[in-house]
């Protein structure tokens, strides 16, 4: 659609301010342009003829309806086009007003301080494209306990496993496990879809000693082949509260012929503990076997500096949520930045989880963080696929490390 058909819509209290938009907005090829200066007015527009605009640009500050109360409305009446938030309050306040519109489902393009600079409006106004029609709603498919009880028995678990590579050199360490249900009707189901299930039916001690197993043989065979990974394993705390788990770890990797270090447990707190006796006694004996200890998602939902007190610890995960575009976003930047200090002075591993573009690769570059993961690098993959990926990541990595490489860290 060329940009003098899009239909969008400006909403500010400020006379002037529209005024000045509007004159932007023309500059760069945009006529089908209204104003209100309430978001009451903007609303009742969108029962006249012209019908919904494809684009708003929106003040977050105004009497009487904010732009926060808006987005709300907008959720009411099915909004499908998208929005530029732009306000004069502070950075931190539009990533808040920002998360939550995308959390509305709405298309964001962006936000903008005022006085809104020319090339940072005119490059998210380059980013707009017209919303493709909604598919038909899929049909979720539910899985009951029992299915996911037959699932372990029946040996439809597999792993898949994503690398993590150092952002020193770029060499492959180590990978994480992660579970996948090959059902045989459904075709691949993700681990969103059944570990609350196992967890809620008392399966998740049966799962994981599967997702173990597996990973401990898989372990022993890159072993064998030369290839020597650290193999990370995700445990639920659920799984903690047995006492015999530090045992049933030991024995089935001693078994397996892998050593202790080549192993590491990563534990996320999806749900407060009451009682940590169990947990504290059994992270404890594990580090006490040498076997590696990774708080995964730091920062988020329970995993925090209480966990970091009370369990030993010897590995920080920083979650995506902090990793993905900090270069550009002071909060994000400032919390990576502040998990990454906490971990150095505790003497910790760090890695950085999500990692999607070059952008995030170059900025982890050129900090001090250990080891990274995320698609950038590696989708999951079933095993099989690994000795291939490591071909084509010794091929891309030259240009990778690029001038960091020259530079030193």
């Amino acid at each position: 659609m060329h940009k003098a058909g899009i239909k969008t819509m400006l909403v500010d209290d400020e006379a002037y301010m529209l005024k000045l938009l509007a004159h932007q907005l023309g500059r760069l090829g945009f006529a089908a342009l209204t104003t209100h200066t309430s978001g009451a007015a903007a609303l009742q527009a969108f029962a006249t003829p012209h019908g919904p605009p494809d684009l708003i640009l929106l003040d977050l500050n105004m009497p009487q309806m904010d732009g926060i109360e808006f987005v709300r409305h907008l959720v009411d009446h099915g909004y499908a086009g998208s929005l530029i938030l732009i306000s004069g309050e502070d950075e931190r306040m539009l990533q808040s007003a920002s998360t939550l519109v995308r959390a509305h489902k709405i298309s964001l393009l962006g936000h903008l301080q005022k006085p809104v600079p020319n090339e940072a409006l005119a490059a998210l106004l380059d980013t707009w494209a017209p919303r493709p029609a909604r598919p038909a709603r899929a049909v979720t498919v539910v899985h009951g306990a029992d299915d996911l009880r037959g699932a372990i028995a029946n040996g439809e678990l597999v792993n898949y496993y994503q690398p993590k590579v150092a952002l020193s050199d770029g060499r492959v360490v180590g990978v994480e496990s992660l579970v996948r249900w090959r059902h045989p009707v459904h075709g691949l189901v993700f681990p969103d879809q059944f570990i609350e299930l196992a967890e809620a039916h008392g399966l998740i001690d049966d799962l994981t000693r599967v997702v173990l197993r597996s990973a401990l043989a898989q372990s022993r065979a890159w072993s064998d082949a030369g290839l020597k990974l650290r193999v990370a394993v995700n445990v639920s705390m659920d799984n903690l509260a047995t006492l015999e788990f530090a045992d049933f770890v030991a024995e089935k990797a001693a078994r397996a012929g892998v050593e202790a270090g080549a192993i590491v447990l990563e534990v996320t707190e999806s749900r407060l503990m009451n009682d940590l006796r169990a947990p504290l006694e059994v992270l404890t004996r594990l580090r006490l076997k040498r076997f590696g200890l990774s708080i995964d998602d730091f920062g988020t939902g329970n995993s925090s500096l209480t966990q970091l007190r009370n369990f030993p610890f010897d590995e920080l995960k920083i979650d995506q949520s902090f990793v993905h575009g900090a270069v550009t976003d002071a909060t994000r930047r400032a919390i990576f930045s502040g998990s990454l200090h906490l971990a150095r002075e505790l003497k910790m591993q760090v890695v950085a989880e999500g990692v999607e573009d070059r952008a995030d690769w170059d900025f982890l570059r050129q900090s001090e963080c250990d080891t990274a993961q995320g698609y950038f690098i590696a989708r999951p993959m079933p095993a099989d696929q690994l000795p291939q990926w490591l071909d084509d990541w010794g091929r891309r990595l030259p240009a990778l490390l690029g001038h960091w490489s020259a530079a030193g860290r």
